[in-house]
């Protein structure tokens, strides 16, 4: 055997290994329905669904829901899991008189109207679909056994008995949860009931999202797209820490497009691979995987140096795209990538640096030098704004575009630079507003985890998710959406719509890493919309946790315990030992 054979053997084991680590992670939760949402046809003992199931059926367990379907009326059950979840369903079968196997229906659905749409009333009108999973399929359930169906993301499932005449008894239906145990070291409770459970619905729809990789939702859109990564990687940073995980995603996206290509085919989304990279090297410092990154690093800087002209515009190419409500806006999608440009730039200077390139961190100056000779415009737009005032460009007119327009036109991805841009103008009034009505909007209609699109505008009008909608009622999730989401093809657990998580530990809550890895902090409370809040924030060197308190005075009292090696500094707030 070669050196060079034994060589690919040696990383070979060595990625299988980490793949095994990664994998381990990974487990499987049985849940219990939490519900009936209805039953059609001829249904009995449906709350036997509802009982606990060991997963073992036995001869004398007579205990079952039973469904007999007619030629004209077919027997159906609706049941809710409780939460959003990903994976599948087991159903147990017990005793009935014929061995031959059973044949049910079983459609899942985020919202109810999803699980119990039928596809062939209307024509499909309202864009369901089996596109990255199967949500609806017809499986044969054996006599006196269990059967598995399902590899999605989903909350409700609809249940129905294809065969005709034939009584069918079913022992349990239990939802099969894959998900990765994670450690929750980031916390956060105030005072306002409301803002907390905001912070945990982002929370959990990106704990849902992190399977093999980090995906961008559980039922559509299972795939490493590395711009929407970036929200899910700062909420990573709050409420998880460390993940190798997210190191395999971006290493997925950076192994899958060899330069010159861009990432996913968007321009905009490598820029998003560079400033994502700064922000996890500022919360973990891991120098090891930075240096894995430095040739790819050094070598997208260079192509990205080609497409800036000598005023500074620039010029570049594959899909231009900022956010899907600008995409039929040129102006704003000009104006956006001239101000990411400065920020991916920016970010890859400071990647320079700790790298120790010069020569690239001079590089990222000159370009830095010609990007600020050509001025951005805010189009009237708020995805515009937003990236002006992150790019530090941004003036008074600016911000008035965001605080003028509120929570329209924008998809719960741009949102969060929204906010980290009015939180860099000082209107965090205004961002916990928007975080309480446009977050807090998806709540209020039965949501527990976080959408791909919300219209905003539509939530006074529209029915729960987790009801049936009465007719004359709009239906957020069949009647809504645009571009990719249209209808049912809606994602309801979208990564990328988790930013109010790290944005309230980041602004409310105060605690931002200053130096890398958290060797330096600092914590700057706003207490806007609470008057007490404590929580918790993950570094590498342990946990920092927090506890403020908004005393008459309209003065902040603070307390705080963070790890020997984290300097901390505090602003805003008098620290209390």
């Amino acid at each position: 055997m070669t050196h060079l054979s034994r060589l690919h053997i040696a990383v070979a084991l060595c990625l299988m290994a980490i793949t095994a680590a990664a994998e381990a992670q990974l487990t499987e939760q049985f849940i219990t329905p939490a519900r009936i949402v209805s039953t059609s046809g001829d249904v009995s003992e449906a709350e036997v669904l509802l009982e606990p199931f060991s997963g073992q059926l036995s001869v004398a367990d007579r205990r079952a829901a039973r469904l007999r379907s007619s030629a004209t009326a077919p027997a159906r059950v609706v049941l809710d899991m409780g939460r959003e979840m990903h994976g599948g369903i087991e159903i147990a079968a017990p005793i009935r008189a014929s061995h031959t196997p059973a044949r049910l229906r079983v459609q899942f659905g985020e919202s109810v109207s999803e699980a119990i749409y039928n596809p062939a009333s209307d024509g499909n009108a309202k864009n369901f679909n089996n596109d990255h999973a199967v949500h609806a399929t017809t499986v044969d359930v054996p006599w006196l056994g269990t059967v598995r169906v399902g590899n999605t993301g989903f909350r409700f499932v609809c249940i129905e008995l294809e065969d005709i005449d034939t009584e069918m008894p079913i022992r349990a239906v239990r939802g099969v949860a894959r998900e990765r145990q994670l450690e929750w070291l980031g916390a956060f409770k105030s005072d306002n009931e409301r803002l907390n459970r905001i912070w945990q619905a982002g929370a959990r729809t990106v704990a849902l999202c992190m399977q093999d990789y980090v995906w961008d939702g559980i039922k559509r859109d299972r795939l490493v797209w590395i711009g929407d990564i970036n929200p899910e990687v700062m909420t990573i940073n709050n409420v998880f820490g460390n993940s190798d995980v997210v190191r395999r995603s971006l290493d997925f996206a950076r192994d899958d497009t060899p330069l010159p290509g861009w990432m996913n085919g968007m321009c905009s989304y490598s820029l998003w691979w560079i400033i994502t990279h700064r922000d996890l090297f500022l919360h973990q410092a891991d120098t090891t995987y930075l240096t894995e990154q430095h040739d790819y690093l050094r070598r997208l800087i260079n192509q990205i140096d080609t497409c800036i002209d000598r005023r500074g515009r620039e010029h570049l190419s594959g899909t231009r795209f900022i956010d899907w409500p600008t995409s039929r806006r040129d102006d704003v999608i000009q104006s956006g990538l001239q101000s990411m440009c400065v920020m991916a730039v920016e970010a890859a200077q400071e990647l320079a640096l700790a790298l120790d390139d010069l020569g690239l961190s001079n590089q990222c100056n000159a370009i830095l030098s010609r990007l600020r000779r050509a001025k951005a415009d805010h189009c009237d737009n708020n995805q515009a704004a937003a990236l002006k005032i992150l790019a530090g460009n941004g003036t008074e007119a600016d911000t008035r575009v965001l605080t003028d327009h509120g929570p329209e036109a924008f998809s719960t991805f741009y949102g969060y630079y929204m906010l980290e841009a009015l939180a860099k103008t000082g209107h965090h009034d205004k961002a916990v507003e928007m975080i309480s009505r446009y977050w807090g909007g998806m709540l209020d209609l039965g949501a527990d985890t976080f959408w791909e699109e919300f219209d905003y505008s539509a939530a006074s009008r529209a029915g729960r998710i987790d009801q049936p909608v009465p007719a004359g009622t709009f239906d957020i999730h069949a009647d809504g959406g645009d571009y990719c989401f249209k209808g049912l093809r809606l994602s309801m657990c979208h990564g990328w719509a988790s930013g109010p998580t790290s944005w309230l530990t980041r602004h409310v809550l105060g605690v931002r890493p200053t130096r890398a890895g958290f060797r330096s902090v600092l914590i700057e409370p706003h207490l806007v919309g609470c008057t007490r809040v404590e929580g918790a924030v993950p570094t590498p060197f342990g946990v920092i946790t927090v506890s403020h308190r908004l005393a008459a005075d309209g003065k902040i009292h603070t307390t705080y315990s963070a790890p020997e090696a984290v300097q901390v500094h505090v602003r805003g707030a008098i620290v209390q030992k």
